[in-house]
């Protein structure tokens, strides 16, 4: 079985998208977080990835404002993340109505904090983020190659508790040239008891049926709901049967 979960990505309070993690491949499609939030609400969505790339970039949390809005006017269900750094930002978040808070950069260089963090808030609390390209983890918006394979920190991390963790195909990000079907199964097959989410190169709703057979316990889908490749009732019909295996 595996969830589909709506991406709303945030610049300047405006619903964007970029291709591979480039900010100069920017795609603006909306000024209106909230009616992107209410029309993917309406499709059959539960679960909504919002990102914060103004904090990735900034290196501190700029849009919670955005994250209290849609909190406060859809039922969705919302992580948030985006340059998240301080214990008091977590806080933040969590009161703002985060159902979890969305963790990349700083578990791949300073576990320790983290750990601090999930031993006050709870491991449920905090959804990781691994951005992959070429075999390793990239950081900070993307633009920091790491020594770390994805492997070794699914490893780290379900160690400490961790439930879900959602890894990024850069390359495919933004592209809509399919997900990366064998990496996820190989990590899905090594990691049988964690729930892996993969982000990357959904064109519809065949790449979320794909994924799931694979093994994947979620999906973030992005560019694939706003460009309308797919027609709309192809969303709500698979939406609407709750869980997606296949």
């Amino acid at each position: 079985m595996i969830i589909p979960i709506a991406a709303i990505d945030l610049i300047d309070g405006k619903v964007v998208r970029l291709r591979q993690g480039d900010f100069s491949q920017q795609t603006t499609y909306s000024a209106d977080p909230l009616a992107i939030a209410l029309e993917l609400e309406k499709l059959g969505f539960k679960r909504l990835h919002l990102v914060d790339l103004d904090g990735a970039r900034a290196g501190s949390v700029q849009q919670l404002e955005v994250l209290q809005t849609l909190f406060r006017n859809t039922g969705l269900l919302i992580d948030f993340g985006g340059g998240v750094q301080t214990e008091s930002e977590v806080e933040r978040i969590l009161e703002t109505g985060a159902r979890q808070v969305t963790i990349g950069s700083l578990a791949v260089h300073q576990p320790e904090k983290l750990q601090g963090w999930i031993n006050r808030y709870g491991a449920d609390k905090f959804l990781l983020a691994a951005d992959v390209k070429d075999g390793y983890i990239v950081t900070k918006a993307w633009t920091t190659a790491s020594q770390q394979q994805p492997a070794d920190f699914l490893d780290f991390w379900q160690q400490q508790g961790v439930q879900e963790i959602f890894l990024t195909e850069v390359r495919r990000d933004g592209a809509l040239a399919g997900p990366a079907i064998d990496f996820y199964r190989q990590l899905c097959q090594d990691f049988p008891t964690l729930q892996i989410i993969a982000s990357g190169g959904v064109r519809g709703p065949g790449d979320v049926v794909a994924l799931g057979e694979a093994g994947c316990a979620g999906v973030i889908i992005g560019k694939a709901l706003y460009e309308q490749a797919v027609p709309r009732m192809r969303w709500i019909e698979l939406l609407q049967k709750g869980t997606y295996a296949g």
